[in-house]
């Protein structure tokens, strides 16, 4: 059988530590003649002019090669046609959001609107089974009329009466976006009125005349993350060059931005300026009325996360000795009285949670009078509802929701304690419910009907041993009769960093495109990730990012040990940071794979720091540029660590020429650099998309037709 040969090999091979990598390092003296160590030996720099001919000419020529092969695959064309029926089906749940009027807002895509529509209803209107959706902006109208590929990034409409709102749209799916005033009522843009040019940043209303903006002002206004250093303040009538200049950080900030802090009646209550130092340290300062500022003394790892009956709320993600002398822990969530706490800081904080050691909180937003929270247990959600007391304690109630599976808070009504919330798992479809945070009350709106057939399909999750012992969980979606004998085609998903947790969730592509076929999903929750509070994610920071890697490879390991999967069967998936994880797991346990789906990836990890967004991730991975964090960061970097002579499997990697976060050069330069090596591999970059890797509706579903070919020709075959 294919598992007992398999099995015998990997058992003889000895685990891929942290230090078995720090041994692979290169030493600094051989450096300069080692691959992409510098720029003078990295023979694939010109991939990263992103718009260059060469580099758009080879880009052109892989994609009419990947492409040829993939599309001209029997299977290819009725995936496809799967993904975009799904994907452009009318009978999806549209996400409701709560206006200050009490209507519900929605942004829809579907075959018809493909860039799609800014719509609203009445409450009443949505929770019927055929809502009369009033048009507020067609997107695909939009871009017909002034013949532009515009991507919907989302309106900041000023309380309370939320005519006036700021629209900002991503020409082709960049981060950078343009901002245009549109009034809502007459559903036109506002003649004259607010316009800022294509930037990174953000924008606040403070009233009807005046924003707090922060964008690219030129030359010395942005952070070497490419984020905004710069706030300022823009009234009505003044050109951009005319704003005031309220704050400015530093070259070395991830960014600097602003917000106001604002009552359930829309009414100012400070004004905020956020100092993002690096990815998780921040300042936050008090904008004051005669234009100066005030630091709050909060710690740096810490969010405000909401606002409600005049307490601020705030989630620490350290370990903090406050001005009052109390003492909280990572991840506790506290609150003060706000008008208390901005006249004396030294105030004495209430404590309002306190998760456990395999707590996590995954979700918090405000009613008008309680805190609505997605708490989970070992990666299973409740929603709890805590109100504060008038002794300034907070009190605390569970929503009846189901168990076991993933829950999530959405929108919240400001008017009064009503509030969304989801429940969903792999083999349950999405319900959303309308829940009255003040009474519990709960009542069923709208369920997403099944869109694969999972009958005989169950979930399992258990748990791998890493490396340094941690036991690490995961799920398994398979069918109840699977055998055990390391037969079945799985696909192993992974993202492992900055906080960001893999819960179960309703996945219909993945149902009909993968499951329905007779293939295995796994989804690993590896350190890095937020599963169980900052604690687990701070495990694998910088000189630990090994520890994530390790979590991964022996999920992998430990699916094989089980009978559940084997080498020839096994195919691994990830994006952005998790296509870091699956090119770390190429070089370093190839023997472990025979598919590898590498999307959007973070791979030239001595250079990620240098193009587009990447200095923001400095806290997150190290900094290149200093020898002590550069040896561990090429310890594992993928594009440095790919060699001649390894079992790599035929991987199929692909980007986005208008991703303007992760730079398109990681993934075409790891096609280079193999494809030099003697390796088979398929590269497709989407010409738009941004991040996403696709603008619209259309794009998402070739690219999930290309991922599932691809791993079908790989792992059933």
């Amino acid at each position: 059988m294919i598992r007992s040969v398999a099995l015998a090999a990997l058992l003889a091979t000895t685990s891929f530590t942290s230090a078995a990598v720090a041994q692979t390092a290169s030493d600094p003296a051989t450096e300069t003649v080692a691959f992409a160590t510098t720029d003078a030996s990295d023979p694939y720099l010109w991939l990263e002019e992103v718009e260059g001919d060469r580099a758009l000419a080879w880009v052109g020529e892989q994609n009419r090669r990947s492409l040829g092969t993939l599309q001209g695959d029997p299977r290819y064309q009725q995936l496809h046609d799967q993904a975009l029926a799904i994907l452009e089906s009318r009978d999806r749940i549209p996400a409701p959001g709560f206006t200050h009027s009490g209507m519900i807002s929605n942004f829809w895509q579907d075959a018809t609107n493909i860039r799609g529509v800014w719509r609203r209803t009445t409450l009443d209107s949505y929770r019927t089974d055929a809502p009369q959706w009033e048009t507020v902006l067609d997107i695909d109208a939009l871009s017909a009329a002034e013949g532009k590929n515009w991507v919907y990034r989302g309106a900041n409409c000023l309380p309370p009466e939320e005519r006036l709102c700021l629209v900002s749209l991503s020409d082709g799916g960049k981060d950078a976006v343009t901002v245009r005033e549109f009034d809502s009522v007459t559903r036109t843009f506002v003649e004259g009125g607010f316009e800022l040019p294509e930037s990174k940043g953000g924008v606040t209303w403070v009233d009807q005349d005046t924003l707090l903006i922060a964008r690219d002002f030129g030359e010395g206004s942005m952070t070497t993350s490419g984020y905004p250093m710069i706030v300022k303040r823009l009234r009505r009538g003044q050109s951009l060059d005319q704003a005031e200049t309220i704050f400015t950080g530093q070259p070395t900030d991830v960014s600097v931005g602003a917000s106001t802090l604002r009552d359930a009646d829309g009414v100012v209550q400070a004004v905020l300026i956020n100092r993002g130092v690096s990815f998780y340290e921040s300042e936050t300062h008090v904008l004051n009325a005669d234009g100066t500022t005030t630091q709050l003394r909060l710690p740096a790892k810490a969010d405000i996360s909401a606002f409600v009956q005049g307490q601020l709320v705030v989630s620490l993600k350290e370990d903090w000795t406050a001005p009052s002398g109390q003492s909280f822990l990572t991840g506790d969530v506290v609150a003060w009285t706000l008008s208390d706490w901005l006249a004396d800081q030294s105030a004495a904080a209430q404590l309002v949670i306190r998760p456990g050691e395999r707590e996590a909180i995954e979700g918090m937003n405000a009613t008008r009078n309680s805190l609505v929270v997605a708490l989970f247990e070992n990666v299973r959600g409740s929603v709890y509802v805590y109100r504060p007391n008038p002794s300034g304690e907070w009190a605390r109630t569970r929503l009846d929701l189901p168990q076991n599976v993933t829950v999530g808070v959405g929108s919240a009504s400001d008017r009064d304690d009503q509030v969304f919330v989801s429940a969903a798992g792999y083999l349950t479809p999405s319900t959303l419910y309308l829940a009255d945070a003040a009474t519990g009350e709960l009542a069923p709106v709208k369920s997403l009907p099944s869109k694969f057939d999972a009958d005989g399909l169950t979930v399992q999750q258990f748990e791998a041993r890493s490396a340094d012992g941690t036991m690490i969980p995961y799920f398994v979606v398979h069918r109840e009769d699977m055998a055990l004998d390391g037969s079945n085609p799985t696909l192993l998903y992974g993202y492992g960093e900055f906080e960001v947790s893999m819960l179960p969730g309703y996945s219909a592509t993945t149902g009909k495109l993968w499951l329905e076929r007779g293939g295995v999903y796994v989804v690993a929750n590896t350190r890095g990730g937020g599963e169980f509070g900052p604690r687990w994610h701070e495990a694998a920071l910088q000189e630990n990012r090994q520890r994530a890697h390790e979590d991964f490879q022996a999920v992998a390991l430990d699916l094989i040990q089980r009978g559940i999967t084997s080498q020839p069967r096994l195919g691994i998936m990830g994006g952005s940071q998790g296509g870091l994880f699956m090119g770390a797991m190429l070089t370093q346990r190839p023997d472990l794979i025979n598919a590898a789906v590498i999307q959007v990836p973070l791979f030239d990890m001595l250079r990620f720091h240098r193009l587009l967004a990447g200095a923001s991730w400095i806290a997150e991975y190290g900094n290149p540029d200093i020898p002590e964090e550069r040896a561990w960061i090429q310890a594992y970097s993928p594009y440095q660590n790919l060699r001649a002579g390894q079992p790599y499997p035929e991987v199929f990697i692909h980007t986005s020429t208008k991703d303007d976060r992760v730079h398109p050069g990681h993934a075409r330069k790891a096609a280079a650099r193999l494809e030099e090596l003697g390796y088979p591999v398929l590269f497709y970059e989407n010409t738009d998309g941004g991040h996403g890797a696709a603008a619209n509706l259309r794009e998402s579903a070739r690219r999930l037709a290309l991922e599932y070919t691809y791993l079908s020709r790989r792992l059933m075959d």
